[in-house]
């Protein structure tokens, strides 16, 4: 890779930054031969700044990021390979988390590039089979659930509204960019507009876990201590409605791996009373909606296009148990086809039967950790900007009511910066 950003840095008198999707441009035209024997390349970096005016304890900026190096494969131009396609990417992580860093209590990442570790992840290594004319396609190796089940943009900086939505609920089974695992992934097309997909995702808490993805997270491998699997099913419809696209999907999940109850210990009891280990749930459990429409304007020009995001999961084992949030995004403000503005409000429901294992505890030991039961809201708006195709900047103010679900918790004005760059 570093050779290729060479050759285009050298090269960059050759084409328009003004029209060309990278910085970089066409690498003297390499880029395009490549992509025409069936090699493409997607070269990135993303940051994120937040600065926190009240909530917390403290008045802080800080900054995270994420660099992003993927190539995919057409097997059909390279070897003759017919509908096979092969995709790898890794990612490095690095910064601080404003939430954690001045207390503001929150359930949902202020920057949502921050999780998972900051550190070099294997994201993708996965190949992709169609068959039947295109419409069967299998999928198999180190996948992450999100792309394919309630995949959703990434285009707010809080996690509210970011990304695959049962991720951020049960993200401790459920892994999203950029942790993947060992899986398979099964899609139907039923029609020109219709689809169901199902999968088996690998459950293991190495995954999601920091001091092993710092030393293993990026590595081709698979670790011992798999618990179960992640069994998610989504039907889809993407129709045109009036000459705009849209997207409707719902799906449910299961995972085969035992729950720790967040109330009862092994005798039924509240555990918080009696302080013996938890009651095992088999299997976890949940179910969503994904929809979006554009309501105005013209298929892929100015408009403006409104989401609804719902997930649920079973309240026997999840802390934070539910989540909406809705919005809407307009492509085109001032006459700038490039730019969009975007608002979005959302609600995470903390679990009162946790809540009240906590409460419980805290009793029992002197302890004083505080905790939510009720609802963290979050709003929203951001304008991005891009002076050219390759690079947004994207302002953004949050609003965080009720950190954590709670009252105890101060609310948080924050002003922040999404910015990429794709070379």
């Amino acid at each position: 890779m570093i050779w290729a950003l060479a050759i285009g840095a050298a090269s960059a008198h050759a084409y328009d930054i003004t029209t060309s999707p990278y910085l970089l441009g066409d690498w003297g035209g390499l880029r395009t031969r490549l992509a025409e024997q069936g090699v493409t390349f997607n070269l990135g970096y993303g940051s994120e700044l937040a600065h926190n005016f009240s909530g917390g304890t403290d008045r802080l900026t800080r900054y995270t990021d994420q660099w992003v190096f993927g190539t995919t494969l057409d097997l059909n131009k390279l070897w003759g390979w017919q509908g096979a396609t092969f995709q790898a990417t890794v990612t490095d992580r690095n910064g601080r988390n404003l939430g954690a860093d001045a207390n503001i209590g929150n359930n949902m990442l202020i920057q949502e590039v921050y999780g998972r570790g900051q550190t070099w992840h294997l994201t993708q290594f996965w190949l992709n089979q169609k068959l039947l004319d295109d419409r069967l396609q299998i999928k198999l190796g180190r996948l992450t659930v999100g792309e394919d089940f309630a995949s959703f943009s990434c285009d707010f900086q809080n996690l509210t509204f970011c990304g695959s939505q049962p991720g951020n609920l049960v993200g401790n089974y459920w892994v999203n960019w950029p942790t993947s695992q060992w899986a398979a992934r099964v899609k139907y097309q039923t029609s020109q507009e219709t689809y169901v997909q199902t999968g088996v995702y690998q459950v293991n808490p190495k995954y999601v876990d920091d001091s092993y993805a710092r030393h293993s997270g990026w590595k081709l491998n698979n670790p011992s201590g798999t618990t179960g699997a992640l069994i998610p099913l989504e039907a889809g419809w993407l129709p045109s409605l009036g000459g705009r696209p849209g997207s409707y999907k719902a799906g449910v999940w299961y995972n085969t791996s035992n729950g720790n109850d967040l109330y009862y210990d092994v005798n039924h009891n509240p555990r918080g009373i009696t302080g013996l280990a938890p009651l095992q749930r088999s299997g976890q459990y949940g179910a969503y909606v994904n929809f979006q429409q554009q309501v105005t304007g013209t298929a892929g020009g100015r408009g403006a296009t409104v989401f609804l995001n719902i997930s649920q999961a079973d309240r026997n084992t999840a802390q934070v148990d539910g989540q909406i949030a809705l919005g809407v995004q307009y492509k085109g403000p001032f006459d700038r086809l490039a730019d969009t503005i975007g608002f979005a409000v959302g609600a995470t429901h903390n679990n009162g039967r946790h809540a009240d294992f906590v409460r419980q505890t805290n009793a029992r030991t002197g302890q004083s950790t505080v905790v939510g039961d009720g609802y963290e809201y979050v709003s929203e708006l951001y304008y991005s900007w891009s002076p050219v195709p390759s690079v947004y900047f994207r302002p953004n103010l949050q609003y965080i009511l009720h950190p954590g679900g709670t009252t105890q918790n101060k609310n948080a004005f924050v002003v922040g910066l999404k910015s990429g760059v794709t070379f």
